[in-house]
C-alpha cells in the first residue's frame, strides 16, 4: 500500500503544488463553518459511506479508499478509480488512517458523512484544527442523501443536482406507493447479520433504514439503538414472516438448522439473501448504495404493488451513480448474492 501510495503522490506532485485559494464558508451538516479552496481537486474520505458518495458524484476527487477494492468489486467500478490505493479510515469501526498518513496526501478537503452528533462533530473540528485540511460532516441519514448530495456539490464545486434530484424522486415514487399499503400487509421483517444471523439493527439504527423506510415492522425495533446481538429464542418469539441478510453462508444454511427452520419466514421461503456489489443494497456500508436496494426490498415485501423489473432499475442506477453499466448475466451475478 505505501509503494502505490508513493506512486501516487508522485504522479500528482505538480497538482499538489498549485497554491490553495481560499473561497469563502460553507456550513455542513453539523452546523460548521468549513472555508474551503477555490478549486478542490483531492478530498480524502473519512469512511466507506463518504467514498461511496464521493465517488458517485466526482469520482475524479476520490484520493483512495477507506479498504482496497476487490476484483469482483472493481468489475462494477471505473477500473482506475476502484484501484486507487487504501488510506484507512478515520471514523467509525476500526479506523486506521492517522492524521500523519493524511497529511502526506495533500487533501484540499476530508469528507465525512454518517452521523452529525456532537462526537463526530468534534471529532471533525479537532481533526481540522490539526491538520488546517477543512473537515466536512454530511449527515448520512438515508432520508438526507438529496440534501446531502447538494451539499456536496456545493464543497466540491460540481453539479449534483441530477443525482439529488434523482434520489428524490425515487424517494417520493416508492414512499407514496408505500402510504397506500394497509398495515395488515406491512410484513415483520428480521434483519439478520453475521454467520449465526444474530446481529441485527434495533430501531432506527441506520442499518435498518430502509426497511424501516418502507414501512415493514422490524422486529427488534421495540429497543432502539444500533446494531445488537439477540438469542435464536427472541428471534423464535419474534417470528418474523421475512428475513433479510447479508450473508451468504446464513442464507446458504438456514433451513438446515432446526431451530430456524421452525420460523415463519424460513418455512415460507421468504429468506432473502441481498445483493452486495459493489457494495451492499441494505446496508454495508450505509451509503447512497442503499438507494437501489429500496426498490429491491419493496419488491420482496410488497410483491403486489411493486412489479417493476429490478434488472432494468438496477443496470439504470449503475449507469448512473457508479458510471459503468454491467451486462445482463452481470446483474443476475449480483442479484444472486454473489461477492
Amino acid at each position: 500500500m505505501n509503494l502505490t501510495r508513493r506512486t501516487l503522490l508522485a504522479a500528482s506532485a505538480m497538482l499538489l503544488a498549485a497554491p490553495r485559494a481560499r473561497a469563502g464558508e460553507i456550513t455542513d451538516a453539523a452546523g460548521r463553518a468549513i472555508t474551503i479552496p477555490e478549486t478542490v481537486s483531492r478530498v480524502f474520505p473519512a469512511g466507506p459511506p463518504a467514498a461511496i458518495l464521493l465517488y458517485t458524484l466526482a469520482p475524479d476527487l476520490l484520493l483512495g479508499w477507506p479498504r482496497a477494492n476487490r476484483a469482483e468489486e472493481c468489475a462494477f467500478l471505473l477500473p482506475d478509480v476502484c484501484r486507487r490505493p487504501e488510506v484507512g479510515r478515520l471514523t467509525g469501526r476500526g479506523n486506521t488512517a492517522n492524521l500523519e498518513s493524511v497529511l502526506a496526501l495533500k487533501p484540499d478537503l476530508i469528507l465525512d458523512v454518517g452521523s452529525t452528533a456532537p462526537t463526530f462533530a468534534s471529532l471533525a473540528a479537532r481533526v481540522q484544527e490539526q491538520t488546517g485540511i477543512p473537515y466536512a460532516l454530511l449527515d448520512g441519514r438515508f432520508e438526507a442523501i438529496a440534501s446531502t448530495y447538494r451539499l456536496l456539490g456545493a464543497l466540491t464545486h460540481r453539479d449534483a443536482e441530477p443525482l439529488a434530484s434523482f434520489t428524490e424522486r425515487t424517494l417520493t415514487t416508492i414512499q407514496s406507493r408505500v402510504n397506500r399499503i394497509p398495515d395488515q400487509e406491512r410484513p415483520r421483517v428480521f434483519y439478520a447479520r453475521g454467520p449465526r444471523g444474530l446481529e441485527t439493527g434495533l430501531g432506527g439504527s441506520i442499518n435498518v433504514e430502509t426497511i424501516e423506510f418502507l414501512g415493514a415492522r422490524n422486529v427488534a425495533a421495540e429497543q432502539r439503538g444500533g446494531l445488537a446481538t439477540v438469542s435464536i429464542e427472541q428471534v423464535l418469539v419474534w417470528d418474523p414472516q421475512v428475513i433479510v441478510t447479508i450473508d451468504r453462508d446464513f442464507a446458504a444454511n438456514v433451513a438446515k438448522d432446526p431451530q430456524w427452520a421452525q420460523i415463519q419466514a424460513v418455512r415460507t421461503g421468504r429468506v432473502h439473501l441481498s445483493p452486495k456489489l459493489p457494495f451492499g443494497w441494505v446496508d454495508f456500508p450505509p451509503s447512497v448504495n442503499r438507494l437501489i436496494g429500496l426498490w429491491w426490498l419493496a419488491k420482496i415485501f410488497y410483491p403486489d404493488h411493486f412489479d417493476e423489473d429490478i434488472r432494468a432499475l438496477a443496470r439504470d442506477f449503475y449507469s448512473r451513480f457508479y458510471h459503468v453499466t454491467p451486462s445482463d448475466a452481470d446483474i443476475d451475478g449480483v442479484l444472486q448474492g454473489r461477492g
